[in-house]
C-alpha cells in the first residue's frame, strides 16, 4: 500500500526511450526556466526603496524610477549575450561550460560554484518572498512563516521528481497566471491614475524629514544592487538548453525574447506605479499589496493578484529545480560532484540533484526565519559572477572562432563582461557587510570541495585502471587460493547449509565460535564431533566477551593456514525473521562482524540468507527438514547426522 502511496504521489517510472517526449516547447519552458526572473517583479521594487526611503525619502520616488531603467538595461544586454552563449554551447551548462572551454579549469570552478550559490538563494529567496506575500493577504499566518515556506519547498521537490514535461504542466499555467494579471494591474493603475480618481499612499514624517538630503553615489549603487534580484535567473534558460525539444538551441532563444519582454513590461510598469503611488513596503505588507490595494481596493482582485504573486514566487523556485539538477550533473561528469548526481531518476530527471538543493535551501529558510530582506543580500553575488565569467569566455571564445559577424557579437559579450563585472562589484561591495560576505567565504569552500572530489575519482581510478598494453599479460584462468571462515553462535540448520555452500566453492572451510562463558562451547564441541566431517571447530576464548576481536586475531594470526595473497571469505549465516520487527529481538552479529572486516584486505564478507517461515508454517518447515535429512543419510551414511540437533537448538535460535 506505502509503494502505491509513492507511486501516486512520484508518479510511474518511465523508460529511458521516453526522454524525447518530456522535452519543453518554447510555451512550457518559458515559465520554467524564466520564472525565476519574472517572478522577482514582486520583490525587487521592494528591495530598493527598503534602501532608499529610509535615507531619501520622497526623493525615492524619483530615484527609483531611474535605477529600475538601468536593471532592465542590463536585462537587455544579458539577455542578447546569452542568447549568444545558448548558440554557441547547445548542450547546456552554461557559465560552468563556457568558462571551461575558454578560461580554463579553475575559473569553471569558479562559475559552478558561484551558479550553485545562486540556485540554492534562489530557492530560499522564491519561496520566502512568495510566503509574504501570502502573509500581507492573511496576516495571521505571520507566525507560521517558517513551516509555511518548508511546506512549498517539500511541494515542489514532489512536482519536479513526477518528471520535466509533468512539472511544466503544474507550474507553467501560474506563471502566465502572474504575468497576466502584473499587467492588468499596471493598465488599470495607469488609467486610475490618468483620469484623476486616485489617492498616492501616505509617507510616513519620518521618510519626509530625509526628503531634502542629498542622494550619494553609495546609496544610489546600493538600491541598484537589491534591484539586481530581477535579474537572477537569466542564466537558467542556457543552463538547461538540453531540456529543450529540437532545435533546442533555437528554442532557448525565442525563450529569452519572451522572458526579456515579459520583465521589460512587469518590473518596469510596477516600478512606474510605484513612484506614481507612493508605494512604502512594510513588512506585513508588500509593495505589490498596497499597490493592488490602492488600485482595486481590496476586493476580488486584490485576492487574485496576491495569489497569484503567492504561486509565481513559490513556483520561481522552480527556475532552480530546473537549472540546478543539469548543472550538477555536467559537473558531476566531470568528476566535480558525486556521480549519482548525473544519473536520472525514475522520471528521467535528476532525482538526486532536486532533493539536494531542497535540503540546502530548506537549511537555509530555518536558519533566517523565512525573512527575504535578510537573505537579498547573499543573492545576487554568486549569480553576477557566474555572468561575469560567462560573458568573459564568450569574448575569448570569440577571438578565437573568428566566425564570419564574430566581430559584432565580440562586442556583445564584451560589453555583457563589462557591465555585470560592474554590477558585481557594486553588489558585493554595497551588500558585503550586510551578508554577502558569507557568500566570498561559502564559494571557495565549495570549490575546495569539488577538488578534493576530483582527487578522490582520479586516486580511484588510478588505482583501478588497468592500461590495454597490460590486459594480455593477465592471467585470468589460474585460480587464487581460497579459504572460507564460517562464523557461528551454535549448531542448526542455517549453519548446516552455510558450511555446504562453503564447501561447494572450496575445500578450505573452517568454522569458527567464540566462546564466551566457560563450558559454554561444549555442547557445540559434542554435537560436533558426532558429524562424520572433516571440516575443523575453531574455537576460542573471550573473557570479555567480545565476538569480533578474536575473530580479527586469527585471521591475522600465523595459526590461519592462509598466506599471503590468498582470498579469505568470511561467510556470514543470517536468517531473516517473518515479520519486520523481529529483527530487533535478535542481536543481528552479522552486522557487526560484516563492518569490521569491510577495512581487512583480501578479505571477502559473503552474507548467506536462510528466511525464517511465519508461526503457523514452523511444524512443517520441520518435517520438511526431517524428511530431507533422512533422505540424505540414506544415500550417505557418513554425512552430516544431526537431525536430533533441529529440537534441541530451537530455543537457541
Amino acid at each position: 500500500m506505502l509503494k502505491q502511496f509513492f507511486r501516486w504521489v512520484f508518479g510511474k517510472a518511465m523508460e529511458t526511450r521516453q526522454l524525447t517526449d518530456e522535452k519543453l516547447s518554447v510555451f512550457w519552458g518559458m515559465p520554467i526556466l524564466a520564472s525565476d526572473a519574472i517572478s522577482s517583479v514582486a520583490y525587487a521594487v521592494d528591495e530598493m526603496l527598503w534602501v532608499l526611503i529610509p535615507v531619501v525619502g520622497v526623493s525615492s520616488f524619483i530615484w527609483m524610477p531611474r535605477i529600475a531603467l538601468a536593471i532592465v538595461i542590463l536585462l537587455l544586454i544579458l539577455t542578447f549575450s546569452y542568447r549568444q552563449v545558448v548558440e554557441a554551447y547547445p548542450n547546456g551548462g552554461g557559465a560552468y561550460i563556457v568558462a571551461k572551454e575558454n578560461l580554463g579549469k579553475n575559473q569553471s570552478l569558479i562559475a559552478g560554484a558561484s551558479l550553485q550559490v545562486g540556485y540554492v538563494m534562489t530557492v530560499a529567496v522564491s519561496i520566502c518572498a512568495g510566503t509574504n506575500a501570502l502573509v500581507s493577504a492573511m496576516p495571521a499566518l505571520f507566525p507560521y512563516r517558517v513551516p509555511i515556506a518548508v511546506i512549498f519547498v517539500i511541494l515542489l521537490v514532489i512536482g519536479n521528481v513526477r518528471g520535466i514535461k509533468e512539472s511544466a504542466r503544474i507550474f507553467s499555467l501560474p506563471t502566465y497566471a502572474f504575468i497576466l494579471s502584473v499587467i492588468v494591474l499596471i493598465i488599470a493603475g495607469l488609467i486610475k491614475y490618468a483620469s484623476g480618481d486616485y489617492t498616492p499612499m501616505p509617507v510616513a514624517p519620518n521618510q519626509m524629514s530625509f526628503g531634502d538630503q542629498a542622494v550619494t553615489l553609495f546609496i544610489v549603487l546600493t538600491a541598484f544592487s537589491s534591484g539586481c534580484s530581477a535579474l537572477t535567473g537569466v542564466e537558467a534558460v542556457s543552463n538547461a538548453v538540453p531540456n529543450f525539444r529540437d532545435p533546442a538551441s533555437s528554442n532557448a532563444k525565442k525563450t529569452y525574447l519572451l522572458l526579456a519582454l515579459s520583465i521589460v513590461i512587469c518590473f518596469g510598469g510596477v516600478a512606474y506605479l510605484t513612484k506614481l503611488y507612493n508605494v512604502s513596503p512594510t513588512l506585513e505588507l508588500t509593495g505589490m499589496a498596497q499597490m493592488s490595494i490602492a488600485i482595486f481596493g481590496k476586493g476580488v482582485m486584490f485576492y487574485i493578484i496576491q495569489g497569484t504573486t503567492t504561486i509565481i514566487l513559490a513556483m520561481a523556485a522552480n527556475t532552480a529545480f530546473a537549472g540546478f539538477p543539469t548543472l550538477l550533473s555536467i559537473i558531476a561528469q566531470d568528476g566535480y560532484a558525486p556521480r549519482q548526481m548525473a544519473m536520472r531518476g525514475h522520471r528521467l530527471n535528476y532525482t538526486n540533484g532536486i532533493s539536494f538543493l531542497a535540503l540546502l535551501a530548506i537549511l537555509l529558510i530555518i536558519f533566517f526565519k523565512a525573512d527575504t530582506h535578510l537573505l537579498i543580500p547573499l543573492y545576487a553575488v554568486g549569480v553576477f559572477a557566474a555572468f561575469t565569467l560567462s560573458q568573459t569566455g564568450m569574448l575569448m571564445h570569440w577571438f578565437k572562432d573568428k566566425s564570419p559577424g564574430w566581430k559584432s557579437r565580440a562586442m556583445i559579450n564584451g560589453l555583457g563582461a563589462l557591465t555585470t563585472l560592474l554590477a558585481l562589484l557594486v553588489v558585493g561591495v554595497t551588500k558585503f557587510t550586510s551578508g554577502a560576505w558569507i557568500v566570498f567565504l561559502v564559494v571557495p569552500f565549495i570549490i575546495w570541495v569539488m577538488q578534493r572530489i576530483k582527487r578522490h575519482y582520479e586516486t580511484v581510478a588510478e588505482q583501478l585502471d588497468i592500461p590495454n598494453d597490460m590486459l594480455g599479460m593477465l592471467d585470468m584462468d589460474t585460480p587464487l587460493a581460497h579459504h572460507i571462515i564460517v562464523p557461528i553462535d551454535s549448531f542448526n540448520a542455517m549453519v548446516v547449509k552455510a558450511v555446504r555452500y562453503a564447501r561447494s566453492i572450496t575445500p578450505h572451510v573452517e568454522v569458527f565460535h567464540v566462546e564466551t562463558y566457560e563450558g559454554e562451547a561444549d555442547k557445540l564441541r559434542r554435537k560436533w564431533s558426532m558429524l562424520k566431517t572433516s571440516i575443523p571447530l575453531i574455537i576460542k576464548e573471550s573473557p570479555y566477551r567480545e565476538v569480533v576481536g578474536p575473530l580479527i586475531d586469527y585471521i591475522d594470526s600465523e595459526e590461519h593456514v592462509s598466506a599471503p595473497g590468498d582470498m579469505i571469505t568470511v561467510l556470514l549465516p543470517q536468517f531473516f525473521v517473518f515479520k519486520w520487527y523481529h529483527a530487533a529481538l535478535h542481536n543481528n552479529t552479522s552486522i557487526f562482524i560484516a563492518n569490521a572486516m569491510l577495512n581487512k584486505h583480501n578479505v571477502i564478507v559473503s552474507i548467506l540468507p536462510f528466511y525464517l517461515e511465519g508461526p503457523g508454517n514452523v511444524r512443517r518447515v520441520i518435517e520438511e527438514k526431517r524428511a530431507q535429512l533422512q533422505r540424505q543419510k540414506q544415500k550417505a551414511p557418513n554425512d552430516l547426522e544431526c537431525e536430533e540437533s533441529i529440537g534441541e537448538d530451537r530455543e537457541e535460535i
